[in-house]
């Protein structure tokens, strides 16, 4: 295999997800094509490791196997699949090519692989061209060795996060195997992100309580579901709790549980929602709601695993792990007197802050793909995609309701354009119309619109063309910004005729 030497040094010391993003590029060097991608099944989905030559939210997309054909069809074999450029396939990559945005891929070249280290079918390569007959026949026949070499990788990237867990377990003296299964996904890239979850990893195999903060929307039950998974509690139960959602008159029964008589209408003998959860995870979710007599008793139960179900004498045991989840300051309410501050110091152990959607970067743009390729699959449209204005929209929004509020306005965005006649058998764009008015009203609010702001920089990089090109590309932006990208009256402010504005945003890839 001639080409390995150039394509990656195995023995090179680099993160397991780096190395991927290497090895895509350098196929993609290899054979000059347009996109690179190594998909790994999950469950019924393919999930996207590694990828060139794609926008960013495709990063965030989780294809669904029966939702899209060609990869169905690769994944049914383990050879080579090629398809033919008159395919009546849709390609699920469509309108994602960094070079071919927001429009149908022509006639194109395409293939992929199926990938099997250890014998067991772990994803599949692709690579795409948009040239037609682009890949030779002298590379067609390589890229059956060309996925051995990927496996290879897979294999080693498997083993070193094998060695990696081994060690961290070994360090902390735990013997018995996790048996995790996944049953949810945080989707992330930021360095803040990623930070948090090899946080959340560690203090995950102790048995500390753990206080997850963050405002409404950040994920903070998915944040404790890792937690639970990533313990040696995972094969117990985790018992999800709503504070604010308990009628403050049941509150004690729902979480302590009551014995036959203890109240009006009590007429069997009942079990708590912490008894349910004994030798698993009880997840308080705002857990700042729960009244003051409640706060004692669960105070008793952290300090001596015990509880006492209404209308009972005696004490049961219980085994069980509290983490709670609060977006009020709790420090405050101590202060109020509105929450134990015994209680507070039992919770607080170790705890977590989960940051706010809008100091994650391009983390906005992988989880509107996600969530876009939700709705693609939920409304059955042929591909779905966000316009790259629109991409900028979401990027300036601040998201007070977080990763919530983003899903919401996918999911709206989706379907005003069904509601406005797109055809769902094409490629729809999301465009910044699309989305609602009171988000775009507030990014042209918070966007300054100072002539300043759009002035050519002191410090020259690139060639004349380049500069204009991006003084042209930032002048339009603001002004769409400034109309609410209604087109008609970003033609009339810049005047110019409205047809050559839409071919000048295509060309600075703004449409």
């Amino acid at each position: 295999m001639p080409f390995l030497p150039d394509c990656y040094d195995l023995t090179h010391e680099q993160a397991p997800q780096l190395r991927l993003r290497h090895l895509v590029l350098q196929i993609q060097q290899l054979f000059a094509c347009s996109a690179v991608g190594l998909l790994q099944l999950d469950g019924d989905m393919l999930k996207p490791v590694a990828l060139v030559g794609l926008v960013t939210t495709t990063h965030g997309r989780r294809f669904a196997i029966r939702h899209h054909p060609r990869l169905e069809k690769i994944l049914a074999t383990r050879e080579l699949v090629h398809f033919a450029p008159d395919s009546p396939l849709p390609d699920p990559y469509d309108g994602l090519l960094e070079t071919q945005q927001n429009v149908p891929l022509p006639v194109h070249d395409c293939m992929g692989i199926s990938l099997w280290p250890d014998g067991k079918c772990w994803g599949v390569l692709t690579l795409d061209s948009i040239e037609k007959q682009h890949f030779s026949s002298e590379q067609i026949a390589l890229i059956p060795q060309l996925a051995r070499y990927c496996e290879t990788v897979v294999r080693l990237n498997r083993l070193e996060r094998e060695v990696t867990s081994l060690r961290r377990r070994d360090e902390q003296l735990h013997l018995k195997s996790p048996g995790m299964s996944v049953t949810q996904e945080l989707i992330g890239q930021h360095m803040l992100m990623q930070d948090l979850l090899r946080e959340i990893d560690t203090v995950a195999a102790s048995d500390l309580p753990v206080l997850l903060r963050g405002e409404t929307g950040v994920g903070k039950e998915l944040f404790a579901w890792r937690l639970h998974q990533k313990s040696l509690r995972n094969t117990s139960p985790m018992i999800h709790v709503n504070c604010a959602a308990l009628p403050e008159t049941l509150v004690e029964s729902e979480l302590f549980g009551h014995v036959k008589g203890a109240f009006s209408g009590a007429t069997t003998e009942r079990a708590g929602r912490i008894e349910a959860a004994d030798g698993g995870t009880l997840f308080l979710d705002e857990i700042g709601e729960l009244p003051l007599t409640i706060q004692a008793k669960l105070l008793r139960t952290l300090q001596n695993g015990e509880i006492q179900r209404l209308g009972a004498d005696k004490q049961i045991k219980v085994n069980v792990r509290i983490i709670a989840a609060t977006n009020r300051n709790l420090v405050e309410m101590v202060k109020c007197g509105d929450f134990r501050a015994d209680l507070y110091h039992r919770l607080t152990v170790y705890p977590v802050v989960i940051p706010p959607l809008r100091e994650r970067g391009d983390d906005i743009l992988l989880l509107a793909g996600y969530f876009v390729e939700c709705n693609r699959s939920r409304f059955s449209f042929r591909s779905l995609i966000l316009a790259p204005t629109t991409e900028q929209l979401l990027l300036q929004y601040r998201w007070p309701g977080n990763v919530r509020e983003l899903e919401h306005v996918i999911s709206r965005a989706a379907l005003r354009t069904v509601s406005q006649g797109a055809d769902k058998k094409e490629i729809v764009t999301i465009e910044p119309c699309h989305l609602d008015q009171e988000l775009r009203h507030t990014v042209a609010h918070q966007t300054s619109l100072v002539p300043a702001a759009v002035a050519v920089p002191s410090h020259r990089e690139g060639s004349l063309k380049q500069q204009v090109n991006d003084f042209q590309r930032q002048l339009l932006q603001h002004t769409l910004i400034e109309t609410q990208y209604n087109w008609a009256n970003a033609a009339r402010l810049l005047k110019v005729d409205a047809s050559n504005l839409h071919k000048l945003a295509q060309r600075l890839g703004l449409k």
